[in-house]
């Protein structure tokens, strides 16, 4: 699987995860993850940080921006009456951190790959 078609993916599974009220969640058995949900913000948002920045190397302000205001727009649509979650504002630094850690991982990786090439 390409790591771009791996970002997307896991894009998709953490806007169910974060967008479905939590009913619906446990109607359908989900319950994967922390117990602590900043660790599990910050962990879901750093590997789409690492796939993002494996995949698109030359755009990484762009895929920061990009998951920051995916972050945030989260928050704002859990607080809606429809999604019926918490609008937290440290979950969205705790996103925020996540990406950040991803980044540093991704960056890890990218050059443990040129000293071996």
């Amino acid at each position: 699987m390409a790591i771009s078609t791996a970002f997307i993916v896991t894009l998709v599974v953490v806007l169910v995860l974060t967008l479905l009220p939590v009913p619906e969640l446990q109607e359908f058995g989900f319950d994967i993850g922390f117990d602590n949900d900043k660790l599990n913000h910050a962990s879901a948002f750093a590997t789409l940080a690492v796939l993002g920045a494996l995949g698109w190397p030359r755009r990484i302000v762009t895929l920061v921006t990009f998951l920051a205001l995916v972050g945030a727009a989260i928050e704002v649509l859990q607080s809606t009456p429809l999604i019926d979650r918490d609008l937290d504002v440290f979950d969205w630094v705790a996103d925020c951190i996540g990406i950040v850690v991803g980044l540093a991982v991704a960056l890890c990786a990218n050059w443990v790959m040129r000293r071996k090439g």
